[in-house]
């Protein structure tokens, strides 16, 4: 019996050797097989796996207005989602549908999936959270829907706020929970729609989910704003493969733009107003400084569907006839030219070339010329030297840069129009010299020609400059990731355009359509601010043909008149019943009205104090804790906003003088949705105080700094 038992021992203990020495063998020979017969395959494969390089997305650079304040930046949002296929909720032998109907609620309530919710009852049963959770829940639970978006480019608030909604509360405090969020960045634009189109916006490429500009200054200067890649190889770890950061991602540079808030503001409202009073269909407006080529501000806007003006296409770089705006610069190249030696020289201004002068004519000298806008009188003189030869118009043009692009930094710029009046057609055929005469009279006085507005302002600005010829400019410096700026030497398009003598002429002769006794901008005038400009005139051509309905009124110029700070240029398309003294004119006026009384024009001024000593404003706060951030802030004495919002549930609260998000808050405990546009305090909302409230209604909200 033990022989027997001791035999089976063997044989059991002989089967394990045994095996064991085929699974060693077979070890062996694999190891064979991979490390000598096969080496060369697996080094390929390793190679290739190592080779690979992940690249690292840069994080996108800032644009700042001159002082530093932020005009666009990156927000990190994120995507809160829910995961229907997690084992959490898949493995639920019963659903708790009071709880997901709870859930529904909570959803509906803060984050709808439309802002009309509930318009209508149609609306609601197609697109409320119950219809949607309720297809969803009635799957098989590994077909629903892996990532369910409950709140897009949420915020972290949001994330806390829906973990403690009802059926997902369970899970708050575990680690394996089927919500989670991801994070992506979102351009944010502080200031609204300030200045919207020479700022520009940002959009995704679907292919590629990369992020780039595609107008304004965020299209213009994107290659400095996206940054650079990094790079990431792939290394061997103990247990798979890893990324190792070769090159770190480079941060695009912050841009510091030359845009000054509070001028961009002014110029904005002042544009807008006199586009309403004037019933106009568009309008825009520059404000350049003088000696620096730096542009302040730059408006565009335009009548929309619903009858109120908003920003509209950016018409300050595209070309447009300029009409009388153009005879300044004329005259500038008769003087530079010796075609007329002093601002006393006569011309004859009878008709000339089909054109007849609406001030009468007789002999004016050169400030009467400018001054009534005589047209036959510009002509005369230009064709003093021009006559000849009118191909030599064009080219006299060219010489002082007309056809160079001005590279100032915005988005869709153009290049002046004047056509060169050559002795052949581009068929061959003769063209004859009354027909290029007729045309060198008419481009020298405005017509037959388109120049943009920005360029035209360019040349006015360089008659202020005596006769440097400055690039007008958005960009003022680039900082880098580390905080080391640069900032942009001023730039010239040409050193000089003119001699300092001939723009003192030229000067002296635009004053007087301001401030002479029959000057065509004599509603410009204004005893504290001596502006001095030009008005303009000319008819729209629409479907090849002018239409004489309506006139775009221009007006260029720069103030103070005796020590020229700044330069502004206004475009407005009206009614033929207005004036460019009445329109244009206006919003160059003003805006000088207002920088005066700022003390922004080397000028004392009792404006809230010195310029840049006004109080801070503190807007009113469901907080309350003004006292506290003043004293934070270091600062002794600040303005206090009040209000008082009501208590009334199911009314409009007046939320005027409210900060954001105070006002976002309130309105939110109500129920409703908040868009908001601009930024400060609210000074205006859509819906008025003790009106009724609709859960799920969107009221707009007009902030304001």
């Amino acid at each position: 019996m033990k022989q027997n038992n001791k035999k089976n021992i063997l044989i059991r203990y002989a089967v394990i050797v045994i095996f064991f020495c085929l699974l060693g063998f077979g070890v062996l020979v694999k190891l064979f097989n991979t490390t000598v017969i096969e080496a060369s395959a697996w080094n390929d494969r390793s190679k290739k796996e190592l080779a690979k390089v992940d690249t690292i997305k840069p994080e996108r650079g800032n644009l700042l207005s001159d002082n530093g304040n932020i005009l666009a930046c990156n927000l990190r949002v994120y995507d809160i989602l829910l995961d229907l296929r997690h084992s959490k909720i898949a493995n639920l032998r019963v659903l708790p549908k009071d709880s997901i109907s709870a859930f529904a609620d909570s959803l509906d309530k803060y984050y709808p999936r439309r802002a009309d919710l509930n318009s209508n009852p149609d609306t609601l049963a197609k697109y409320s959270w119950h219809t949607k959770l309720k297809r969803e829940f009635e799957k098989a639970p590994e077909k629903r829907t892996r990532a369910l978006r409950l709140v897009a480019k949420g915020s972290l608030e949001d994330m806390e706020r829906v973990r403690h909604f009802p059926f997902v509360n369970k899970w708050a405090k575990t680690s394996n929970t089927p919500l989670y969020k991801t994070a992506r960045d979102k351009r944010i634009y502080p200031y609204g729609k300030m200045a919207y189109r020479s700022i520009g916006r940002v959009n995704e490429n679907a292919a590629t989910k990369e992020i780039h500009g595609y107008s304004g200054l965020e299209k213009d200067l994107d290659s400095l704003l996206y940054g650079h890649y990094g790079l990431a190889k792939k290394v061997a770890l103990t247990s798979g493969f890893g990324n190792w950061v070769t090159t770190p991602a480079r941060r695009g540079y912050d841009i510091l733009t030359t845009i000054d808030i509070d001028l961009q503001d002014m110029l904005e409202e002042e544009l807008t107003k006199v586009c309403m009073d004037a019933g106009a269909e568009w309008g825009t407006a520059i404000l350049m400084e003088v000696a620096t080529g730096e542009i302040k501000a730059i408006s565009n806007v335009e009548l929309l569907d619903d009858g109120s003006y908003g920003e509209a296409l950016n018409r300050a770089v595209l070309p447009f006839e300029p009409g009388s705006v153009m005879k300044p610069i004329s005259l500038m190249i008769a003087f530079e030219d010796g075609l007329v030696k002093s601002v006393n020289d006569l011309v004859d201004c009878s008709p000339f070339m089909r054109t007849s002068d609406p001030h009468g004519s007789g002999m004016k000298n050169m400030k009467q010329v400018i001054e009534q806008s005589s047209n036959t009188g510009i002509a005369r003189v230009i064709f003093r030297g021009y006559a000849q030869n009118p191909e030599k118009w064009h080219d006299r043009l060219a010489g002082l840069g007309f056809f160079e692009p001005i590279r100032s930094g915005i988005a869709g710029e153009c290049t002046p129009r004047i056509r060169r009046l050559v002795d052949h057609d581009s068929r061959g055929n003769n063209i004859t010299m009354t027909a290029r005469h007729l045309d060198l009279a008419r481009q020298a006085y405005g017509y037959n020609t388109e120049l943009p507005p920005l360029f035209t302002l360019s040349v006015y600005n360089a008659l202020a400059n005596d006769g440097k010829y400055v690039r007008p400019h958005l960009v003022k410096g680039l900082i880098d990731e580390n905080g080391v700026d640069s900032i942009m030497p001023i730039q010239y398009i040409r050193p000089t355009i003119c001699s300092p003598e001939t723009a003192r002429k030229v000067r002296e002769c635009i004053r007087e359509v301001v401030w002479g006794e029959h000057g065509t901008a004599r509603l410009v005038r204004d005893d504290r601010v001596e502006v001095a400009g030009k008005t303009g005139t000319a008819y729209p051509v629409e479907k090849g043909v002018y239409n004489t309905a309506k006139r775009r009124y221009a007006f260029a110029g720069f103030f103070p008149y005796s020590n020229p700070r700044y330069s502004c240029m206004a475009l407005v398309l009206s009614g033929a019943g207005n004036s460019a003294n009445r329109t244009s004119g206006q919003v160059v006026k003003n805006m000088a009205i207002k920088m005066y009384s700022r003390g922004m024009l080397d000028n004392s001024s009792d404006f809230h104090g010195e310029k840049h000593a006004s109080k801070p404003i503190l807007a009113a706060s469901t907080d309350r804790k003004s006292g506290a951030v003043a004293r934070h802030a270091g600062v002794k004495s600040v303005c206090r906003i009040s209000a008082n919002a009501g208590d009334a549930p199911g009314a409009m609260p007046n939320l005027m003088g409210y900060e954001a998000a105070s006002a976002v808050r309130i309105l939110e405990q109500r129920g409703v949705n908040v868009r908001l546009s601009g930024a400060g305090y609210v000074v205006s909302q859509s819906v008025a105080p003790s009106a009724p409230l609709r859960r799920g209604q969107t009221v707009r909200l007009t902030l304001k700094i």
